[in-house]
């Protein structure tokens, strides 16, 4: 038997799971409250999502899907190491920005997923991680960037301020995500680019 489910009922059932996970806990949370507040058939919910678990990894898999697709198009540009990691930086910080509430949410209930869903998350970070270690790396190696630090301990350090703005960004805030990511690629950047000041 087909379900006839209308359109936009995935996004309203990702937002009614993220509204409630917020709000009571993962594990306070039930299939039934989810679709009652989603607007949505039970059949809806099922047609989407196998289980609440997997709502939940969706819940990161969309942001993650879509900042690697934005990763292998910026980094396909071939653009010199400086301007490719600015555009990561100041990517990856309007795309977290904009699901700030999910990722948020996802942070703290991650160690709900099973074991293979959080495998899956795993190696989707590394990916990234990965690509961006390969960046600075290939930039020292060709003078381009200074070896001020190991391309890893940079990489953790870009990345470790990045998941920490979903803890303090409000999107009605002084700065916009446009302007944090572009403040912090300058600020990386000045660490690494070769200077005429420098001996």
């Amino acid at each position: 038997m087909t379900v006839d489910v209308e359109p936009g009922v995935r996004q309203r059932v990702l937002d009614a799971g993220v509204e409630l996970f917020a709000a009571q806990g993962y594990d306070a949370t039930s299939v039934a409250q989810i679709v009652a507040r989603a607007g949505v058939a039970k059949g809806g919910f099922y047609h989407h999502f196998a289980s609440k678990d997997q709502l939940l990894y969706e819940v990161y898999g969309d942001l993650i899907t879509r900042q690697l697709t934005q990763m292998d198009r910026i980094v396909a540009r071939g653009d010199p190491a400086g301007e490719t990691l600015r555009a990561l930086i100041v990517d990856l910080v309007e795309t977290t920005a904009a699901r700030a509430r999910e990722a948020r949410v996802f942070g703290r209930e991650v160690h709900r997923l099973d074991d293979e869903r959080a495998e899956q998350c795993r190696l989707a970070r590394r990916r990234y991680h990965d690509t961006v270690i390969r960046l600075i790396a290939r930039a020292q190696a060709t003078g381009e960037f200074e070896p001020v630090a190991s391309a890893e301990t940079i990489t953790f350090t870009i990345f470790g301020m990045i998941n920490e703005l979903p803890v303090w960004y409000r999107p009605n805030g002084r700065k916009r995500p446009h302007q944090i990511g572009t403040e912090l690629a300058e600020f990386v950047l000045a660490a690494l680019e070769k200077s005429d000041d420098r001996p």
